[in-house]
């Protein structure tokens, strides 16, 4: 199978390293019991740690006790963990593919960027910087991003057809995040939508036990490793090494 830019060489190494349980692991997923028809734990989860990822100030159980029960904070409190939670909740009920993400940044960039960037891939140079101004990584450059999403979206529709093990699906799920990231097509709402993007693939594949997995939690609780191995690939997007992205790949199974 040929893809172009979803990288599949290390995918024997992956599958050598997730241990057997997973399968009976993620069999034994179910909703919590703090879910109404209104509310959703999960998705409260997800949108919380998600948002804590890219440095918002907000608490699992005050999110919780807003969502789920009605008590009222200051609104600049919960408004980018609110939008996500819809983009979630969206996600949930719409087939994954490329108008819908987009659809989904809509949503969860509403407090993040104006409405002209809402949903539309970037025309500027992109580049992540640490808190001390070095430059950390040096995206794709505005002139690629539109072909290297297409590749994106091309690789997409060719996983979404192919039969594949859960193991698989967690690999593939992963690096679709990953490449995402690494492309980061968006003015602002990347890792979200990339952290987005994985387990809308394993919902794709799996059903809806998927959207109780705890992925972004492991991700915050690890959070200085997720971005140590994010740049393991390398400075500039021409010059990624994949090979290196084992790591980060095994963050959610192991």
């Amino acid at each position: 199978m040929a893809l172009k830019i979803i990288h599949q060489d290390l995918i024997h190494d992956y599958l050598a390293c997730v241990p057997d349980s997973l399968s009976d692991k993620f069999n034994a997923l179910k909703d919590a019991d703090l879910s109404t028809a209104d509310f959703s734990f999960y998705t409260s989860v997800a949108s919380v740690f998600s948002s804590k990822i890219e440095g918002e100030d907000i608490e699992l159980d005050s999110y919780i006790r807003y969502k789920r029960d009605g008590i009222s904070f200051q609104p600049d409190y919960s408004k980018k963990t609110d939008d996500l939670y819809r983009a979630y909740i969206f996600a949930q009920t719409n087939p994954l593919n490329e108008q819908n993400i987009k659809n989904a940044h809509q949503l969860l960039s509403q407090h993040l960027l104006t409405k002209t960037w809402q949903g539309r891939y970037r025309t500027q140079n992109m580049y992540v910087a640490t808190e001390d101004g070095r430059i950390e990584y040096v995206a794709a450059p505005p002139g690629m991003v539109e072909v290297e999403m297409e590749k994106f979206f091309a690789d997409l529709n060719v996983l979404l057809e192919m039969d594949m093990s859960l193991k698989e699906a967690c690999y593939y799920a992963s690096m679709l995040h990953l490449v995402f990231v690494k492309i980061h097509p968006w003015n602002d709402g990347n890792g979200r939508s990339a952290r987005l993007i994985e387990k809308w693939f394993l919902a794709e594949k799996f059903g809806e036990k998927a959207w109780f997995l705890q992925n972004e939690r492991v991700y915050y609780q690890h959070h200085a490793e997720y971005y140590q191995n994010i740049r393991q690939l390398g400075l500039e997007y021409e010059s990624l090494n994949y090979n290196m992205a084992l790591p980060f790949l095994l963050m959610s199974v192991v």
